[in-house]
């Protein structure tokens, strides 16, 4: 079964916009929190990984799709679920306010193995990341 993380959150003001709604950039930055938070609960710290190992793995496509806005101080969850990880670690992401269950974004992401320092990128995510994923 593949990987799944959720976590609750509240819109800080500093993430708004001059129409006081979140700034379109700041819906990554709670995907990466999600994101993340699927690679602790699942034993993987990646930096760790990056110098012990000699891989990293960085973002290379991510999508979009802006459904409702989320506004200052507003608490939601962001959910991370991973959709591939033999070739790449693909994840898709939600985010729901909380106090309604409205779906505000959908999203999705990609990340590749590349050879640190080197930054040479492989064809297959490491059996022990894969396996931890689900995958």
């Amino acid at each position: 079964m593949s990987a799944s993380f959720e976590i609750q959150m509240k819109v800080a003001f500093h993430d708004v916009d001059p129409l006081q709604i979140v700034w379109h950039g700041n819906y990554l930055k709670y995907f990466d929190v999600a994101r993340f938070g699927l690679f602790a609960a699942r034993g993987i710290d990646l930096y760790a990984y990056m110098l012990e190992k000699k891989f990293a793995f960085p973002v290379t496509r991510t999508a979009l799709k802006h459904i409702a806005p989320l506004r200052a101080f507003d608490g939601f969850i962001c959910r991370a679920r991973v959709t591939e990880a033999q070739y790449k670690i693909g994840m898709a992401f939600e985010i729901r306010k909380l106090e309604n269950d409205l779906l505000c974004t959908r999203g999705t992401s990609e990340q590749l193995a590349v050879r640190y320092p080197e930054m040479e990128m492989e064809f297959v995510i490491p059996d022990d990341i894969r396996l931890a994923l689900g995958f």
